[in-house]
């Protein structure tokens, strides 16, 4: 059997931006349009980005690079990121062009009214600035406009309505590298949606598998959307941080197989990663005959008060292992458990 060929990696939005900026700066100021252009990375790494747009007028210029962002599934892969580049009053300033967000709310990197261009990125295009001036004895003034040809739709498949960001996509990174199918990326974004619903002072927040236990969940409480955190199958990822940035109350939804591997330890609920203890689920449902069940669904469908024995055991290892804070307050849990079609089979709060 041939090994696997390695999975390939690419390049962030922010690592874009300083790569078009660097283009568009040496037309501005008197250079020739280049095929390509390289940059240094946080890291030291040093890539070389094919520039795939040019646009000049008067008193700027503009180039494009296409994200590549290897074998990771990112909804930005192939996106147009464009560098406006104009000489500025004083030192760099940045504006959201077409396509990249507007921060509205507190918590993030980056200040509500500024653009969604992460402070990693910035640096880094600040840098460009700086050397490039050095080299041609240039002022380092220079206001830079980063535009995403079609970013506003593809900020739709993100988490940036949800965390105040309108109008498009953030540039982001912060080693210049998307590493491909990386959960880091994920479980960050969980943490930033924490951020702001601290920082927007909001005492009850939810965490949820997916799609259909976050509109369960929000329709029971009522919540916005900024407190519904993307949870998905990384519950510790969401947990952990809560215990360090508390929020009073967490409320926990989803179906009732990873609701069981809650219960039952897990904080990982991905199905490569922990699976349903059977033989332990037929004891607490005190029916032996469903430890041969293929699912907890199907479990369920035998037993009809599983969801809410789950539930109850779900709640009482959250509030076992989370319930109390690092900085010694209490976070009240309380868990819904459904079905497929959203129907709800247990709740404990």
């Amino acid at each position: 059997m041939s090994t696997p060929a390695p999975l390939r990696r690419g390049w962030t939005t922010g690592a874009c931006a300083a790569a078009a900026t660097r283009a568009a700066l040496l037309r501005l100021w008197g250079g020739a349009w280049l095929g390509e252009v390289s940059i240094t990375l946080p890291r030291g790494e040093t890539p070389v980005f094919a520039v795939a747009h040019r646009d000049e007028g008067e008193g700027w210029a503009e180039a494009g690079i296409v994200k590549d962002a290897g074998d990771d599934p990112d909804v930005t892969h192939g996106a147009l990121i464009v560098a406006r580049v104009r000489e500025a009053a004083q030192g760099v300033t940045f504006r959201a062009g077409e396509g990249v967000g507007l921060v509205t709310k507190a918590g993030l990197p980056v200040p509500p009214g500024e653009p969604a261009i992460n402070p990693v990125p910035r640096a880094m295009m600040e840098e460009v600035v700086a050397e490039i001036a050095a080299d041609l004895a240039r002022a380092p003034n220079v206001e830079i406009t980063i535009s995403v040809p079609g970013g506003a739709a593809l900020a739709e498949k993100t988490w940036n309505p949800r965390l105040g960001i309108t109008g498009g996509i953030s540039i982001l990174g912060t080693t210049g590298i998307v590493r491909p199918f990386s959960c880091a990326a994920w479980i960050a974004s969980i943490h930033r949606g924490v951020d702001v619903a601290r920082a927007t002072g909001l005492m009850h927040v939810a965490g949820c598998t997916g799609a259909t236990s976050e509109r369960v969940v929000q329709g029971l409480h009522g919540l916005p959307d900024h407190a519904m955190l993307d949870m998905g199958d990384f519950a510790g990822g969401m947990l952990k941080y809560l215990a360090k940035h508390p929020v009073p109350r967490v409320t926990i939804g989803g179906g009732i197989g990873k609701i069981t591997k809650l219960a039952q330890g897990a904080v990982d609920l991905h199905s490569a990663r922990s699976q349903v203890d059977f033989a332990a689920l037929a004891e607490l449902a005190g029916v032996p005959g469903i430890a041969a069940a293929n699912t907890a669904l199907d479990a369920a469908r035998m037993v009809p008060d599983l969801g809410q024995r789950v539930a109850e055991a779900a709640l009482a290892q959250l509030s076992s292992r989370f319930g109390t804070a690092r900085d010694g307050s209490a976070i009240a849990f309380d868990v819904v458990v459904i079905d497929r079609a959203g129907t709800i089979l247990g709740r404990a709060s």
